[in-house]
């Protein structure tokens, strides 16, 4: 097979992985070995590639590469979650452009067009991870709206009510006004804004005094229902028991008391409205008021708002601020700083609204998750700095909002059957929402067309939560081979911006209904961002096109890239210099295999001595490379175990090794030394494959004919053996001295073709077992062991063994003394006018000591090389 000069990335990982998906590589099915399970974070549907997505899947396929080799039935389960809020939009947008609007078609109708879409575009990023290298079971791609997905959703629901966790309420909720949808309290994103407070009057019913408020919200006051002020505030007790007019709209409103208000805040004293904040809800509740919803769904005013009716809210608020300005009713207006709440997906600002909704109770959902990562630790999550987020989160947890006004989802199982709100039925089918709806009225002549099922679908995490276990059918069929094999997960990769949205309540819903963890180590990725700590982002212009730089760097090259700079839970600096080096390294390895495979091999020369000290030295420099990654590995220090392997290889491989049994210049190489560099550079590809797939198989498959069964992706991960600590210590002596040597013929400017002699005096009495290599990397003719020191030669130091070159032969006497002698005038030059400046007496008395001392350490250095030049100039003369 001909080897080609250059490693072509793209055709060959379009080569490899058609064939590993030939051969059936990824797929798996229960059987007699251990499993090993990932499941995917399912990427959103609507999704492309980005750098996120990069780093996150790079790692999970090292993990499976890994666990493959090791001899695990290695599982990776892919799947897209179909991201009801992003997904509607997107849909409703494109109906928008073809003149289309969502209010005029039935739900089917309209789902029927997220299905289009979906079929058309959805597929896109997993596509994409294949060009990655993700060693995913295709066969098994799942899909969060595929009907067993959503089967289990439904089930899920109608458990959880019938167990009294699920209830529906009219509550204060999060309202996201481009969506039209509410949101749960973990999908709002509080954001410092500046913005300003507004100083209202408003005059008291019967004279013509006026209490001054502070809003940051001028246009709510069409919503107002009460004035409240704090009992123990005497600068208001004139006014307990009296109303108040709200400006332009006239309404007549009590004022209240309540020490909830802050008399040190604004004006002491509060406007309340009740539908549209959750603090003047409770207050409202309290003091039976009225509430007065101003808002439409998008955020515009209501009839309420009178003249300001269809507006949107942000431009009331500066049209009714000129209004109350006019008439007198603004008093002034101040620059004010405060957290305003955004939609995670839509970064629309969110309004508090009133809502009935539908609520899973969590208070004792929670107990097993905290109890299985905060107390037995039978869930690692990975650094363990996140504990006390996940601490945080789950112990300070309110119920949560499942219900969302939407069609793309599973739609609730609520089925209604009159007018009253407790008038409905909840069922897995309308046909069992029948029976219930019959036993519950005693009426046995109602039929289907009696129901109407809840209008609302579920929140998308509710239906992801169950992932680990609905992937392998475990909600629908809790005895499925394929569950009971394998349930629990080991690993999940993720990041820790969905640590509450999901981790959390996939851990919370697997103690539910299996009793069980879903997975035992969370690995929580950083965020990619760009060299100058910006998040990466369109916007800014600083994401590139993760297939940009796989067409530019190779697959290999970026996933190395990336890896090397990804400590878990630390954020990346990404820069494509990353997956430059990411590709030098691949351009290494593959100049390293085509060396040792452009040797010619005798069968008929004997083994040199320097070939079989570097064979047993490298394979204890292995064996040590493999302990070191595998601690790693089991601490999920991806980075440090990608760290080790590339030092192995670049440094100890290709610079150390290949250089050691080298054969000299259009010579041969023996064969056991031949033999010995194909196993250790095979056992190399092994431990490099999960890294770099594509390279790994290419140079595997060149190195000898393989049958399918003998592919890479399916041989063995090295097996761990003892190996010997001295070996490696020596050699690192030995490289001491041919540094020392290279240094000599560097600095004295003698060829390496120029063969020299060298004696040491061995003080530490170290291991002679190197000396071949030694012998051959510095291309010394005569290596001999002294007593005493040897005058006139040059010398360097090795802890405390001397190493000396006589100079006879080796150098150029004349131009070495007159080199020696230029530098010596020049210390005593540099020696004189730091003298100089120890001897002046202002200097001293007047310098900070730091300074001085820095001035007598370059005296003593002076003295030193002065000394060490003047004996070396002895010796030569």
């Amino acid at each position: 097979m001909t080897i080609p000069a250059q490693f072509e990335a793209k055709a060959m990982e379009q080569k490899w992985y058609a064939y590993w998906m030939k051969n059936n590589y990824f797929h798996s099915k229960p059987d007699h070995r251990t499993p090993y399970t990932i499941v995917i974070p399912p990427p959103n549907v609507t999704g492309v590639l980005h750098m996120g997505h990069m780093l996150n899947n790079t790692i999970q396929d090292v993990l499976i590469r890994c666990a493959r080799l090791k001899g695990f039935n290695a599982c990776w389960v892919p799947g897209t979650d179909h991201a009801s809020i992003a997904t509607e939009a997107k849909v409703v947008d494109k109906l928008k452009s073809e003149g289309i609007n969502k209010n005029d078609l039935s739900r089917e109708e309209f789902l029927k067009h997220a299905w289009d879409w979906t079929d058309k575009y959805g597929g896109v990023i997993l596509e994409q991870l294949k060009q990655l290298g993700c060693s995913c079971d295709w066969d098994r791609t799942k899909f969060t709206m595929d009907p067993d997905m959503s089967a289990s959703v439904i089930r899920s629901f109608v458990d959880l009510y019938n167990k009294g966790y699920i209830y529906r309420g009219y509550r204060m909720v999060n309202w996201d006004p481009e969506a039209k949808t509410t949101l749960s309290d973990e999908e709002v994103i509080y954001e410092e804004q500046q913005g300003k407070l507004y100083f209202l009057k408003y005059k008291i019913e019967g004279s013509e005094d006026f209490l001054t408020i502070a809003t940051t919200r001028p246009e709510t006051i069409f919503g107002d229902t009460a004035i409240c002020i704090n009992p123990n505030d005497e600068r208001f007790s004139h006014l307990k028991g009296k109303k108040a007019i709200v400006p332009i709209c006239g309404r007549v409103i009590p004022i209240i008391e309540d020490e909830y208000v802050d008399m040190e805040f604004g004006t002491g004293c509060l406007k309340v409205t009740p539908a549209h904040d959750v603090n003047d809800r409770v207050l409202g509740e309290k003091h039976n008021l009225e509430i007065v919803d101003i808002f439409n769904e998008d955020a515009t005013l209501n009839s309420f708002g009178l003249h300001y009716q269809g507006k949107d809210r942000f431009v009331v608020r500066e049209e009714i601020a000129k209004e109350l300005e006019t008439s007198g009713a603004l008093a002034k207006t101040e620059t004010h700083t405060n957290k305003v709440g955004t939609s995670e997906r839509t970064k629309a600002v969110i309004e508090p609204r009133l809502s009935d909704q539908w609520f899973l109770k969590m208070e004792e959902l929670v107990k097993p998750a905290i109890k299985s990562v905060l107390e037995t630790e039978e869930i690692k999550l990975y650094p363990k700095k996140f504990d006390n987020t996940y601490r945080h989160w789950l112990e300070n947890i309110r119920d949560w909002n499942i219900s969302r006004q939407l069609w793309w989802g599973q739609q609730i199982p609520a089925y209604y059957y009159g007018d009253g709100k407790e008038d409905f039925v909840v069922a897995e089918s309308i046909e069992e929402a029948l029976t219930l709806a019959q036993q519950k009225t005693g009426n046995s002549q109602l039929s289907t067309a009696d129901l109407t099922q809840d209008a609302d679908a579920l929140d998308t995490w509710f239906s992801s939560w169950l992932w680990p276990m609905a992937v392998f059918g475990g909600i629908m069929d809790p005895e499925s081979p394929d569950f009971k094999y394998y349930y629990p997960t080991n690993d999940l990769v993720t990041g820790p911006d969905i640590l509450f949205f999901w981790v959390a309540r996939m851990i919370i819903a697997g103690y539910e209904y299996t009793g069980q963890k879903p997975f035992s180590n969370v690995y929580l990725t950083g965020l990619v961002r760009d060299k100058h700590r910006r998040k990466m982002s369109k916007s800014l212009g600083n994401s590139p096109d993760p297939l940009d730089l796989i067409d530019k760097f190779g697959a290999d090259g970026v996933r190395v890239g990336l890896l090397l700079s990804a400590s878990a839970g630390n954020d990346i600096m990404f820069d494509e210099e990353l997956c430059l080096q990411g590709k030098s390294f691949s351009n290494k390895i593959w100049n390293a295999f085509r060396l040792i495979k452009g040797w010619e091999v005798s069968d008929s020369i004997a083994q040199p001595e320097s070939s079989k000290a570097a064979i047993q030295w490298y394979e204890a420099k292995l064996q040590q490379t493999l302990h070191e990654i595998e601690d790693h590995f089991e601490k999920y220090r991806i980075s440090d175990a990608l760290m080790a392997i590339y030092k192995l290889v670049w440094d100890d491989f290709c610079s150390w090794f290949l250089e050691m049994i080298k054969p000299a210049y259009q010579q041969p190489i023996d064969r056991a030394t031949f033999n010995k560099a194909i196993e250790m550079l095979e056992s190399n590809l092994k431990l490099l494959h999960p890294f770099m797939p594509f390279l790994t198989e290419e140079i595997w498959q060149h190195i000898a004919e393989r049958t399918p069964e003998e592919a890479l992706i399916v041989s063995t991960w090295p097996e761990l053996k003892m190996f010997d600590s001295n070996l490696i210590s020596d050699f690192e002596t030995a490289i001491e001295v041919i540094s020392g040597i290279r240094t000599i013929r560097k600095e004295k400017n003698i060829p390496f073709k120029d063969a020299i002699d060298m004696s040491v005096i061995n003080n530490e009495k170290v291991s002679t077992y190197f000396d071949p290599v030694i012998i051959k990397l510095g291309n010394v003719s005569d290596y001999d062991y002294v007593a005493e020191k040897i005058n006139g030669a040059l010398s360097f130091r090795v802890k405390s063994n001397e190493y000396f070159i006589p100079v006879t032969g080796a150098i150029n006497v004349e131009e070495e003394i007159a080199k020696l002698t230029e530098e010596l005038n020049y210390t005593k030059g540099f020696l004189k006018s730091v003298q100089a400046k120890l001897s002046n007496e202002k200097f001293v008395n007047g310098a900070p000591e730091k300074v001085l001392e820095i001035e007598r350490k370059k005296e003593a250095d002076a003295l030193a090389k002065i000394a060490t030049i003047e004996q070396s100039l002895a010796g030569l003369k």
